[in-house]
């Protein structure tokens, strides 16, 4: 039977990893697919992405300690420590740098719509890179939770 240090690790995992899945390659698409109005999508999305950062800090926060508490210094050569810490990393740059700017973009356009506004190759080009950082880190996830424990 698993201790309970483990068992929340496992759980961390599977929360951070699903979540990311389950917001950006379902709930978010679905939202811009089935809302008439972008704006509301947009801010609902946003608010998702918001949450899954969160969790993110949290999960990944509990599995960097968690490996560190379990292995010591030897878990600075685990790979999984790794891939967490780059998950850790990118969830960071997400929420305390590509999603200001863009919500800055955003608020600079007001009242009109970004993507009608002035600003809208510049948060094209921001949601992009958000897009691919996202990807690059829901990947990582994948290893994550394929790599035995």
């Amino acid at each position: 039977m698993r201790n309970l240090p483990d068992l929340l690790a496992s759980w961390a995992a599977t929360l951070w990893v699903g979540g990311m899945w389950a917001i950006g390659y379902l709930a978010a698409p679905t939202l811009f697919y089935h809302l008439d109005d972008r704006v509301l999508a947009g801010f609902l999305a946003g608010r998702m992405f918001t949450w899954i950062f969160i969790a993110g800090m949290v999960c990944g926060g509990w599995l960097l300690l968690h490996r560190l508490l379990r292995s010591g210094v030897g878990a600075f050569r685990q790979a999984a420590f790794w891939i967490v810490l780059v998950m850790l990393l990118l969830t960071l740059a997400q929420h305390f740098g590509i999603q200001p700017i863009m919500q800055h973009l955003k608020d600079q356009a007001m009242p009109q719509d970004v993507m009608k506004s002035l600003f809208k190759d510049r948060f094209a080009a921001w949601h992009g890179v958000s897009s691919v950082v996202y990807l690059i880190e829901s990947l990582l996830g994948l290893v994550l939770v394929a790599k035995p424990r």
